[in-house]
């Protein structure tokens, strides 16, 4: 690549977006070229202020024909939820993007008519779209596949992911999104479909690239209420309502399971389901077969440094995939398909 740093827009600065923003200004061979924001208090100010970093020079906008104008290579992609017309705006214009929506994990299972419009897009604008993060992405994709090339033959892949929302203080999304806190009749089993979209569309490209036929794919959700009253950083757990929550996400072969993914999220652990396995924020990664493994990834972070440390598990792996991505064929891309992604710190 030389000298020539590669133009980067980021799109939204939520707490991954930021995060991304701050990495890419202080990214030795990317420059920061533009920056779109929704909300209307941050737009004019300077994208280092957003970041916390020195000013850049570079002001924040919600006007998004001028970011489409903007010459970029890249835009990280972070919004909340996935504007289709704008994706394919972006992509037409011949702007790569590297997304942490997770609509674009594997393109054969998406809705025809949305990926007809983004392979087009591709094609006129020559770019390449990529979905990725920690998870889904990371631990559903990068890791296993490095993993299981240690094997000859899976008998069923496990990835528990344990999530301890404890210190979180956000309580809109625990209270109002995630379904904490309210009596486990009233949970919004809704959320079961979101997960499997993302999870089982990520876990699909895995069993692809192994030659792994799955049959179907399941989507369990559980609950559990806590017994006692319990204060966490966002507010109370009332005795008796959701404390913990396990979904689970299937993909079953010749009717045995064979690749699965179980969310384990918790405000609590002294919950009723007193035999559910609640570690500390993690993962636990099985491999069953010729070659067993059991991996275990913890994080040693102080419980009050947390918040300001989780964003860049799924920030940092985005900004570490432009360079790939800006250098991959047109089209929809996958963890399957780009070169490894290496940081360049």
């Amino acid at each position: 690549m030389g000298n020539a740093r590669l133009k980067v827009i980021q799109w939204a600065t939520g707490n991954i977006g930021r995060r991304a923003l701050r990495a890419v200004i202080e990214h030795p061979e990317l420059e920061l070229v533009g920056l779109w924001v929704s909300a209307p208090d941050k737009v004019g100010r300077d994208a280092g202020d957003i970041a916390g970093t020195a000013p850049c020079g570079i002001a924040a906008t919600n006007d998004v024909q001028a970011m489409i104008a903007t010459d970029a290579d890249c835009v990280l992609y972070m919004r909340q939820g996935t504007d289709i017309d704008e994706v394919c705006a972006l992509l037409a214009s011949g702007k790569n993007i590297v997304t942490t929506r997770g609509d674009f994990h594997h393109p054969r299972s998406m809705d025809p008519v949305m990926r007809a419009r983004i392979e087009e897009a591709c094609a006129i604008g020559d770019s390449s779209i990529y979905s990725t993060g920690i998870s889904p992405g990371f631990v559903t994709e990068a890791l296993p596949i490095v993993l299981l090339s240690l094997s000859r033959r899976l008998d069923c892949l496990t990835i528990d992911e344990f999530g301890d929302m404890t210190s979180r203080n956000s309580p809109d999304l625990l209270f109002n999104i995630m379904g904490y806190g309210v009596a486990p009749a009233q949970f919004d089993q809704r959320k079961i479909d979101y997960v499997k979209h993302d999870f089982a569309g990520s876990l699909a490209q895995l069993a692809d690239a192994i030659g792994l036929d799955i049959d179907e794919w399941d989507a369990i959700g559980e609950n559990s209420a806590a017994r006692h009253d319990v204060e966490i950083a966002a507010g109370t757990i009332k005795a008796g309502t959701v404390a913990a929550q396990r979904i689970t996400i299937t993909g079953m072969a010749k009717g045995k399971p064979a690749l699965r993914f179980r969310a384990n999220w918790y405000c609590a652990r002294d919950i009723e389901h007193s035999e559910w396995e609640l570690r500390e924020s993690g993962w636990r990664i099985r491999v069953e077969g010729d070659t067993p493994l059991d991996v275990h990834i913890t994080f040693p972070v102080k419980p009050e440094d947390y918040a300001a440390f989780t964003p860049g598990l799924t920030g940092h792996r985005a900004v570490n995939a432009v360079a790939a991505v800006c250098a991959a064929p047109s089209g929809i891309r996958t963890t399957v398909d780009l070169p490894q992604v290496i940081a360049q710190l």
